[in-house]
């Protein structure tokens, strides 16, 4: 069983979902994500997912590509995500990397597959690919022990649904909302339907994203799914703050307010 699945199956012993912190690479800066991702995991978040930046992000919202350009500028590549994912990775917590197709098609699919193995990364998030178009991903996290993770949305027919979760291994990516990412006043209506068909469909853990802010709202998210995954608001800590130190004081309190509302779920 994957590292995700291990995480997935004790939340679920200990009667509570599992919490993942996105975080894209090298922002602010590589060493500095470290340190904002070791925290994260310091505070109570379970997995983390690590985001490699992109030039054109297409279902990330403001505060992501904000992030991801401040990475960018500063000359990240995809072998300063590997450093980072293997630093990460040290600290004990399963770490999924967040990816467009762009630079996993540029580095060489298994030559990629490998390398993430190999920095103890777990597996992928696709958000642009599509299982009839990963032929080579297919192959290539078989050949090394990765998972990989598809996203469902609530326009997915049942057909589509079956099929997507399908080709997934590790959790299942459910899209609380049709939209970008960022966090909301209210959680989406939509993501517990959404859920209970994915479940209808496959005993994968479900993760749902976009949206979740609060410890509240991670807490009703909580309540009926297996994972609360969220981004945008722990990225804008470091984004609002006057300085670093500030910034990751910020990131460790929302990061333990999402934790404590992860293992006190709305039922």
């Amino acid at each position: 069983m994957s590292r995700i699945g291990v995480a997935f199956d004790k939340a679920r012993a200990d009667g509570r979902a599992v919490l993942v912190g996105c975080m894209p690479a090298g922002f602010p800066t590589v060493e500095g994500s470290i340190a904002a991702m070791t925290a994260m995991v310091e505070a109570g978040v379970d997995v983390i997912e690590v985001e490699i930046p992109y030039s054109d992000p297409v279902m990330d919202g403001p505060v992501i590509q904000k992030a991801s350009d401040i990475a960018l500028a500063g000359g990240v590549r995809t072998r300063d995500t590997l450093r980072v994912i293997e630093a990460v990775a040290a600290t004990g917590a399963p770490v999924v990397t967040m990816t467009y197709w762009n630079p996993v098609e540029r580095y060489g699919v298994d030559a990629f597959a490998r390398d993430l193995a190999s920095a103890g990364g777990t597996g992928l998030v696709t958000p642009d690919l599509i299982p009839e178009e990963a032929g080579e991903w297919l192959a290539a996290s078989d050949a090394h022990g990765l998972d990989r993770t598809f996203l469902v949305s609530p326009s997915s027919t049942d057909a589509r649904l079956a099929m997507t979760v399908g080709h997934c291994r590790g959790f299942v990516y459910a899209t609380a909302i049709m939209g970008v990412t960022g966090a909301r006043a209210q959680t989406s209506d939509a993501a517990p339907v959404l859920v209970s068909r994915v479940r209808e469909a496959t005993d994968l853990p479900v993760g749902v994203g976009l949206g979740v802010g609060t410890g509240a709202q991670a807490g009703t998210v909580a309540g009926y799914a297996d994972g609360v995954i969220v981004g945008s608001a722990l990225i804008r800590c470091l984004l609002d703050a006057p300085d670093e130190a500030s910034g990751l004081a910020a990131l460790r309190a929302l990061s333990a307010e999402l934790a404590e509302g992860v293992r006190n779920p709305t039922r």
